[in-house]
């Protein structure tokens, strides 16, 4: 069974707004992402968030076909996450973990990572880094330093794992005290590699123009 845990909980100090609650095309923000997983067919979504948002968003009333629920979050990313993961109903089997400012994941992109973790285990939505990179100084100037950008890729969202790896890596990183980033993170601290797939338009929502954007790519493909 192919469930999704839709991480919600930050504060969106940067953006200057609550940009899950934004409407993207006249929907919020959140709800977009937790829409594009109902349709790629997950089985269960679990939302990780506050009260306030689950209610602002419109979740707490509306209707799915599938199980929708909702748990606290934690101080940091990863006990969200955690939080997350033991809410997901039994005979969960391949878990989703999406950050929930990133709205213009398809059902498509999501079936195309989920079918690459069925393979081998571990897979993420990610893009080629074509930027040119540089290194700063504490002032921020730039080093002289060339750095490659041969084989980086920028880590997306959603990553997707058999959820008996994902929980082993938590409680690894537990144990040892560990801070992660995301869920890659903490199966490469076990010493995993994850897949990475590239997929299309696929943006996280930080900044107020980033959602001006966001808006007018989801008015393209309508």
């Amino acid at each position: 069974m192919f469930c999704a845990v839709i991480v919600a909980a930050g504060s969106s100090r940067r953006a200057g707004f609550d940009k899950l609650v934004a409407p993207l095309a006249g929907v919020p923000v959140l709800r977009r992402s937790v829409d594009a997983f109902v349709a790629a067919g997950a089985a269960a979504v679990v939302v990780v968030c506050p009260q306030s948002r689950w209610e602002e968003t419109g979740l707490a009333g509306a209707g799915f076909p599938v199980p929708v629920s909702r748990v606290d979050g934690g101080a940091e990313r990863q006990h969200s996450v955690a939080a997350g993961l033991a809410a997901l109903p039994a005979g969960t089997r391949m878990v989703a973990v999406h950050d929930g400012a990133r709205p213009l994941i398809t059902p498509g992109g999501i079936r195309a990572c989920l079918a690459a973790a069925e393979e081998c285990g571990a897979a993420t939505c990610a893009h080629p880094v074509v930027d040119t990179l540089k290194r700063a100084d504490a002032a921020g100037n730039s080093l002289p330093e060339k750095v490659s950008r041969e084989n980086l890729w920028g880590m997306e969202t959603p990553q997707i794992f058999r959820l008996d790896l994902l929980l082993q890596a938590y409680e690894h990183v537990k144990a040892h005290s560990l801070v992660v980033t995301d869920e890659v993170s903490a199966l490469e601290s076990l010493g995993i590699a994850t897949r990475l797939v590239p997929g299309g338009a696929n943006l996280k929502i930080t900044l107020p123009g980033d959602l001006e954007l966001a808006e007018l790519i989801w008015t393209h493909r309508a």
